[in-house]
């Protein structure tokens, strides 16, 4: 079916397509039955404390302002991430701000955290309950005088809501925002996330998403200082500025966050060079380029515990990820692996 409309979908502005799927979705007219697959149960895996179907996410960006999550998880996804969400809502960059490249099987975004606001989100939430695993990714304001302020009045919102929190320091879209890797910057911030998290008691996970286009010498003070003040887990890795030399589609020059096929072996390698270094300490979510089982399996072999996906859905359709659990079943079997956990790291050397 969705081979059969994709070039309709693909003949519409990319940002209304969204907007239009967004709407589909709210319908709710496909049945949760539809998406299930035979032996799905080795796909069952514990994230942050918590039992998840399979590990198959959807990454921060598709609903930004949690309007359907709940229609996500129907779609097979074990855990849906909601946002970016800001304190106050903001329109984002001017428009046109989404390029699909179809040549590369890639996105280029520049949309700058447009969504509705801390406040009409965690209402949203409330009124809502999630059906499944949810996370909450935050982030700050353009036009804030004060990104520590930002994260910090966002954490407050979303502690009780959710099931973990997304502190996301590598969107290339707003300005100043991936100094945070900076080791200063990330101690001020935090350790007042930690802070307020002592004070108000919530057993809240934190998650911490990092830039695919950070220098190897980062990596050991983003180690040091999320086992420091207590971050359960990293997601490797955001969109990239950088990373168009091989490109060929005539919008590979568009300024923005490279998104799909083309981040799949940069956020591979980051994620074995974590992985190596974590030891075990902290689990990883590996997100860009996955578009199938195969792709899927070699995120969870390079490192991760879990995944997640966006750009794939929007050029494979909404049953990509009943296609990424049949192959990823068909991939642990082929290599004796009894469960989805046995294989993760199994290609680090």
């Amino acid at each position: 079916m969705f081979s059969f409309i994709r070039p309709f979908i693909f003949n519409i502005d990319p940002e209304k397509a969204h907007d239009l799927a967004i709407k589909s979705l709210k319908y709710n007219f496909l049945p949760e039955s539809m998406f299930v697959v035979k032996d799905e149960e080795v796909l069952n895996l514990k994230l942050f404390g918590k039992k998840i179907k399979n590990p198959i996410g959807l990454a921060a960006g598709f609903d930004k302002s949690a309007e359907v999550y709940n229609e996500i998880f129907k779609l097979g996804f074990g855990f849906v991430e909601v946002g970016t969400v800001t304190p106050l809502k903001q329109y984002g960059n001017n428009k046109p701000r989404v390029f699909r490249l179809e040549k590369d099987e890639a996105l280029i975004n520049r949309l700058g955290f447009n969504n509705d606001g801390s406040e009409a989100v965690s209402q949203r939430i409330e009124n809502n309950i999630p059906n499944g695993f949810l996370g909450i990714n935050i982030g700050p304001n353009k036009d804030t005088p004060d990104m520590v302020g930002d994260f910090i009045k966002c954490a407050k919102t979303f502690f009780p809501l959710g099931d973990y929190v997304t502190i996301n320091i590598s969107s290339p879209n707003t300005k100043g925002l991936r100094e945070f890797h900076n080791k200063e910057l990330l101690h001020k911030l935090l350790s007042n996330i930690n802070k307020i998290r002592i004070e108000s008691n919530f057993k809240k996970s934190f998650l911490l998403k990092i830039s695919p286009d950070i220098e190897d010498s980062f990596i050991d003070s983003i180690i040091e200082l999320s086992l420091q003040y207590q971050i359960n887990g990293l997601i490797l890795t955001n969109s990239s500025d950088g990373n168009r030399e091989n490109l060929i589609d005539k919008n590979k020059n568009e300024t923005g966050g490279l998104s799909g096929k083309p981040l799949r072996d940069l956020s591979n390698n980051l994620i074995k060079k974590f992985y190596k270094k974590l030891n075990g300490k902290l689990p990883i979510i590996g997100v860009g380029g996955i578009d199938s089982g195969k792709s899927a399996f070699k995120k969870i072999s390079s490192g991760a515990s879990a995944i997640q996906l966006y750009t794939g859905m929007i050029y494979k359709g909404p049953t990509i990820v009943k296609e990424i659990k049949k192959e990823l079943i068909s991939e642990l079997k082929t290599k004796g692996f009894k469960s989805i956990t046995e294989a993760i790291g199994s290609d680090v050397n």
